[in-house]
């Protein structure tokens, strides 16, 4: 008896792991650098049109994603029962980044689209199995990425130069990086703080207000460990994961 219940701990664990370092590719920390070097080997190839046009449509999702996590960490009351209290900025991320990769590569939306679609659905499912995103979070952040990802083609136009070299280098740079994260998250709660107070609906909005702490006095069970969320440095045990279900978080 013992031993099988070992094993399952075991395993547990393994997927844990499995699913952490999944999720860690589209964390800021690795998602950044990617776009700044793919901008970098874009224009080293004379493109131009398409190292602007990534950088731009990128920025542009990217900030859209900021300004609704802000929005609605700040309107808790509002959307909170609809289980949406931060976008899921990781599957955006993703969604944007790797349909973005292939439409600069191949210059075709529909492959594009699908792309960023099945890169969605990957960090989308790890986030939720992590406790760390609710469903409508996820599909709220997939559609904005998804949506970048469709407009790049039009503005970067037809490929130019070999392509090849710049996934190769966007793989690489990832890979590196992979597990490093940057404490994004508790910088954009601090800025929603109070942000829509002026809006009746949503005063007393804020996170720690509605769940009656705020993250840097709620501890155990109630938020996930300081790492995961709130730290800078690298995966490498469980205590990185959250440590509630995802009707929990922040």
């Amino acid at each position: 008896m013992g031993a099988k219940v070992q094993g399952k701990c075991d395993s547990a664990v393994f997927g844990a792991r499995r699913v952490t370092f999944l999720t860690d590719f589209a964390d800021q920390a690795v998602v950044l650098p990617v776009v700044a070097v793919v901008a970098i080997v874009l224009a080293a190839m004379g493109w131009w049109r398409g190292a602007l046009s990534w950088l731009a449509v990128v920025g542009v999702t990217f900030g859209l994603v900021l300004l609704l996590k802000v929005g609605f960490l700040a309107c808790g009351p509002v959307f909170g029962p609809w289980s949406i209290h931060t976008p899921s900025g990781h599957t955006a991320a993703v969604a944007m980044v790797m349909g973005g990769l292939t439409a600069l590569a191949t210059g075709r939306r529909g492959l594009a689209f699908a792309m960023a679609a099945l890169a969605a659905a990957a960090i989308g499912y790890s986030r939720v199995a992590l406790g760390l995103h609710s469903v409508p979070e996820v599909l709220l952040g997939a559609a904005l990425g998804i949506a970048g990802a469709g407009l790049l083609p039009r503005v970067a136009g037809q490929p130019r130069g070999r392509r090849a070299a710049f996934l190769i280098v966007a793989a690489v740079v990832a890979m590196a990086l992979n597990g490093v994260r940057l404490p994004a998250e508790a910088a954009i709660w601090r800025a929603s703080q109070g942000a829509l107070d002026f809006v009746p609906a949503c005063r007393g909005a804020s996170v720690g207000e509605v769940r009656g702490q705020q993250p840097e006095q709620a501890t155990g069970a109630s938020r996930p460990n300081a790492i995961a969320w709130f730290g800078v440095g690298r995966a490498a045990d469980l205590e990185s994961l959250p440590k509630y279900p995802s009707s929990k978080r922040l």
